[in-house]
């Protein structure tokens, strides 16, 4: 049982329900994430921004999943694994392309290097070594490339951390943490 309930889009203000309808419209579904965010009407508003605002950026859709899915892990966000693998699929990740992101890796080398450094970021909170920068740059990344990623994991340690401190019931196939096999 979650431990911040998600918000009833019947029993909330006009606004925060047409929202929620928006994100229900536009997804086919209302995943918990987004009710459990309208508790905070800003905190669903910034949410809702900021996931539009990265998807005008360099990064592709898979890559933004592969970053999802590892920080996810690395964060101990089941729900968020969850999401982030059921929306990889959809976009045709594999089984093995998001088993690797779990791990850390991926098989292409421009989306290795993106994954690696996102861990990176998250293990060292933002404090990456020369050398990391250095590798996202050979890579073929410039300091745009590089702070897009950087938004892309710190907006997903904002769902893994809401997520998991709301204790958010998952409403997604479950992938557990534990079975990274």
């Amino acid at each position: 049982m979650p431990r911040i309930q998600p918000v009833k889009a019947d029993s909330t203000d006009t606004r925060t329900a047409e929202t929620l309808t928006s994100v229900q419209t536009k997804l086919g579904m209302l995943p918990n994430l987004f009710t459990t965010l309208a508790q905070s009407p800003a905190a669903l508003n910034s949410y809702l921004y900021l996931t539009e605002a990265v998807t005008t950026g360099r990064l592709t859709s898979k890559q933004r999943e592969l970053i999802a899915i590892a920080v996810a892990q690395e964060n101990k966000c089941e729900y968020c694994l969850s999401a982030h693998a059921a929306i990889g699929k959809g976009l045709g990740l594999n089984a093995e392309a998001i088993k690797h992101a779990r791990a850390g890796t991926a098989a292409l080398a421009l989306d290795n290097e993106i994954v690696v450094f996102a861990i990176k970021v998250v293990r060292t909170r933002g404090g990456v070594s020369d050398a990391d920068i250095a590798a996202i740059r050979k890579a073929g990344g410039d300091d745009s490339f590089i702070i897009e990623i950087a938004m892309n994991v710190v907006l997903n340690i904002l769902t893994n951390y809401v997520n998991r401190l709301a204790d958010t019931d998952v409403d997604f196939p479950v992938v557990s943490l534990a079975s990274v096999a």
